[in-house]
């Protein structure tokens, strides 16, 4: 198989929602990560993101849509997920409902009762959901539990020959992956930290937003080892040390990597990814400390993931 790389024109759009339309797989961005979409309703097609990804059967995927009406033909979203749709749709949140059977194929799911659902902001995912007219499953573009993808390149890197065509369309504004929220005994969890800070979410709501009693897997991104580089990582380092690659934050004076010299975190969570494949030769990483508030704790949620034992 050739992996067309398709621009973010007309033509390019609706060759990618055709593709999508015939069961194939296409790596179009996101404003969070380049994701890897099949037809969510196509078992065959879902089938195939979990080959080529090498993700294991029990982690579901995340279904993307064009609009909060969309999503409800789908999943039921009310109460406190209803509030968050309409304050933070289209963007970088996730919500985990109780799902509507018969519609999704069930690989989507995983096997349980609720779905990983959102609708994205970046304007080329719009633009495909909106030709392709229905839910695509869309986990991140690359090989499972490893660096995600922030630009076509990064893609191309891991999955050329693999899958069918992928949309070039630029760097990934937000940079890590959307925060996932559930409910459990109806008050709301967070699933996963990511691009909407959980402070925001909180205040929309008027109340906290706790974590789940349990730690099995109910939603993507919550595997213990997760967007690893092949390198080692140490994390909250003062410096490096002979062999070790820096990656630092805020004003230093190692050379290296650094996520944002001016301190700002939305710029951290936006290069993180991209510093991560460009140091990724195999060497080991020192990470400097990164602030953990606001945006800063989806980025240490992945550094812990990407640092964790791995098998």
């Amino acid at each position: 198989m050739m992996t067309r790389v398709l621009p973010p024109d007309e033509r390019g759009l609706g060759l990618a929602a055709a593709i999508l339309a015939d069961g194939g797989l296409v790596a179009f961005p996101t404003e969070t990560v380049y994701g890897l979409g099949a037809d969510a309703r196509d078992g065959r097609a879902v089938a195939a993101i979990y080959e080529t990804k090498g993700r294991p059967r029990f982690n579901p995927l995340i279904v993307h849509v064009s609009s909060l009406h969309a999503a409800n033909k789908y999943a039921e979203i009310d109460g406190p997920l209803h509030i968050l749709a309409e304050a933070f749709w289209p963007g970088p949140m996730t919500l985990v409902a109780p799902v509507k059977h018969g519609l999704l194929s069930e690989l989507v799911t995983a096997g349980l009762e609720t779905v990983a659902i959102r609708v994205p902001a970046h304007p080329v995912a719009r633009e495909i959901l909106d030709r392709f007219d229905g839910p695509v499953a869309a986990p991140s573009a690359n090989p499972s539990g490893r660096i995600s993808p922030t630009r076509a390149e990064h893609v191309l890197a891991h999955l050329d020959g693999k899958i069918d065509a992928v949309v070039k369309a630029g760097p990934c504004q937000v940079g890590l992956e959307s925060t996932i929220i559930g409910i459990e005994d109806q008050k709301p969890i967070l699933l996963r930290p990511g691009g909407l800070p959980v402070e925001v979410v909180e205040q929309a709501l008027g109340r906290e937003v706790t974590r789940p009693s349990t730690k099995t897997v109910t939603a993507p991104g919550q595997l213990e080892s997760h967007y690893a580089p092949r390198a080692k990582l140490r994390l909250n380092a003062t410096s490096p040390t002979p062999g070790e690659r820096w990656l630092g934050f805020g004003p230093d004076r190692f050379d290296g990597a650094n996520l944002s010299p001016n301190g700002d975190l939305r710029e951290a969570a936006a290069q993180l990814f991209r510093m991560l494949h460009e140091l990724d030769e195999g060497a080991k990483i020192a990470v400097a400390r990164i602030p953990d508030e606001g945006i800063g704790r989806a980025i240490n949620d992945r550094l812990r993931r990407a640092a964790a034992p791995r098998d």
